[in-house]
């Protein structure tokens, strides 16, 4: 089966990723690539697509990974009607009642000054 996924390029805290076609047993990096269609910078937000190429792989039953559907669905590539968007993670804390947020506030001791209540003796 194809997979649609990115593949990491770049230097060292300047990626830029391939968009590539590839046996979905692969390892992105192994190198064995079906077909480069495209490429995405995320620093510039700058994406460059094949969309001839694309749609091309999709109506074959290529499987695009979350991330490339989001960018696909940006450029305005409409993904076939087989395709299950991945369900959105929500993080739950394990011990929530010892969170911050959570606790009871204290309300901040109001020192009363007793000089504006006593008139100064003289």
């Amino acid at each position: 089966m194809l997979a649609i996924r990115m593949q990491r390029n770049g230097r060292v805290h300047a990626p830029v990723y391939r968009i590539v076609v590839q046996e979905s047993q692969r390892h992105p990096l192994s190198g064995r690539v079906v077909a480069e269609v495209g490429n995405y910078n995320p620093e510039t937000k700058k994406t460059v697509l094949d969309k001839e190429k694309i749609e091309f792989y999709l109506s074959h039953g290529a499987q695009p990974s979350s991330r490339v559907a989001f960018v696909l669905k940006k450029e305005g590539i409409t993904l076939p009607k087989w395709y299950k968007e991945a369900p959105k993670k929500h993080a739950e804390a394990k011990h929530a009642d010892k969170l911050r947020k959570n606790q009871p506030k204290d309300e901040p001791a109001v020192e009363e000054s007793t000089t504006e209540e006593a008139p100064a003796a003289e």
